[in-house]
């Protein structure tokens, strides 16, 4: 007798699994723990196989009457529906592993291990917020232009029209990769090419005025949000680093005594050792600092976890609720701050500058110089800046020093 709706759904368990047939090889098996399966028992080629078309009530009882008869056609027409659904799982696998994501985070890892720990987390960052949410399961053969464009669309719209260029140059990136190692014939990203508003980057904001260098530096004074925030924002205008190194920074790099940090080049933006000489100013912040942070890897850690470094936007936030708009100041400014004042104002010479600033900077032969060059020059230079710096904050007259011959 053929099964009914309510013979299937009063069925019980008992001490041992039985079945119920509902003939041409369909029945429904019924376990000890209550579960109920739907199977399929068919010949082809001499040999019987067994399909499983899935559980009670998910699938009904009509669901999978039209599941065998799916089968027994397939049969008839000579195709095994088990081989079916073997290909069938193998191009699900297929289209899973050449995902863009999958590709994005395989090429994120070989391509970018020569760029700074600070560069690759925000590269990740960007796939995993604007991207991989939207494009990220797709194949990347299936992928096209438009869907691309409706992504970085959507980044523009909250104003980050730097962002979606960035995010457009990445994609493409990936793209390439993925032709090179087989797995698509063309990249789409790179016929959104003006598809976007052209975006013109622009100078980082700095304050290069000195009577309003003073105020900023008393307002630093002033924050009163977090210790280790606070710490970064007083210790940025006297070592003038990029943002990302300063929030990289590790104590194990940096000596008290000696009144030195010595940046690995794989911090660095151009791949070479840094040395900062600390003024007694930086150091008594550092001393200040320690006995908050001096278990933590890094000067400068989370505040969520002592294992990972300060966010990349926390000196940015606190500069807004100080008041300072980004027209006005970020983080990278306090670089623009230092070469303006100590070129104009306290005249020191320009490559003392460059060398503190970390920018490529050329021997009478045209080798670059080592990190070492002009140490002690340069740590004049970070003292009298310091000083200059804490008679702005004062209040004191600061008369511009003269170059000596």
């Amino acid at each position: 007798m053929l099964l009914t709706d309510m013979k299937v759904k009063s069925a019980k368990p008992a001490e041992k699994q039985y079945k119920l047939s509902d003939g041409k090889g369909l029945y429904l098996l019924i376990l000890p723990s209550g579960g109920k399966y739907w199977h399929f028992r068919s010949k082809a080629g001499g040999k019987e196989k067994l399909m499983s078309f899935g559980t009670y009530p998910e699938v009904s009882l009509a669901d999978a009457r039209e599941k065998r008869e799916a089968a027994r056609k397939q049969i008839a027409n000579g195709i095994a529906p088990s081989e079916i659904r073997k290909a069938q799982k193998a191009a699900r696998g297929e289209a899973e592993a050449n995902s863009f994501e999958v590709i994005a985070r395989e090429w994120h890892g070989k391509f970018l291990v020569d760029k700074s720990d600070s560069y690759r987390e925000k590269i990740l960052a960007n796939f995993e917020r604007d991207v991989f949410p939207w494009i990220g399961k797709h194949p990347i053969t299936d992928l096209k232009a438009p869907e691309l464009l409706m992504m970085l669309r959507r980044i523009e719209s909250r104003g980050s029209l730097e962002t979606a260029h960035r995010t457009r140059s990445a994609c493409s990136q990936v793209f390439r990769y993925a032709i090179a190692t087989g797995r698509a014939e063309r990249d789409c990203a790179a016929d959104l090419k003006g598809a976007l508003p052209p975006y013109k980057k622009g100078h980082h904001a700095a304050i290069t005025e000195p009577k309003q260098v003073a105020p900023l530096l008393r307002a630093i004074e002033d924050f009163e949000g977090s210790f280790v925030v606070k710490c970064a924002l007083r210790i940025s205008p006297y070592v003038f680093v990029r943002p990302g190194e300063l929030r990289m920074a590790e104590w194990s790099e940096i000596d008290l005594e000696a009144g030195e940090w010595s940046i690995p080049g794989d911090k660095m933006k151009m791949k070479q050792p840094h040395l900062v000489p600390l003024s007694s100013q930086a150091i008594d912040i550092l001393k200040e600092l320690k006995p908050l942070t001096g278990h933590s890897k890094y000067v400068f850690p989370c505040h969520r976890s002592p294992l990972r470094p300060m966010s990349e936007n926390a000196l940015r936030v606190a500069l807004r609720r100080m008041g300072y708009s980004n027209d006005e100041i970020t983080p990278h400014g306090f670089r623009a701050m230092a070469r303006t004042i100590l070129d104009e104002v306290l005249q020191v010479r320009p490559d003392f500058i460059e060398h503190q600033l970390a920018h490529a900077v050329k021997d009478p032969n045209g080798r670059a110089y080592n990190r070492t060059a002009h140490l002690a020059e340069r740590k004049k230079m970070m003292q009298l800046w310091a000083d200059y710096l804490d008679g702005l904050k004062t209040g004191a007259m600061v008369i511009p020093l003269k170059r000596s011959a």
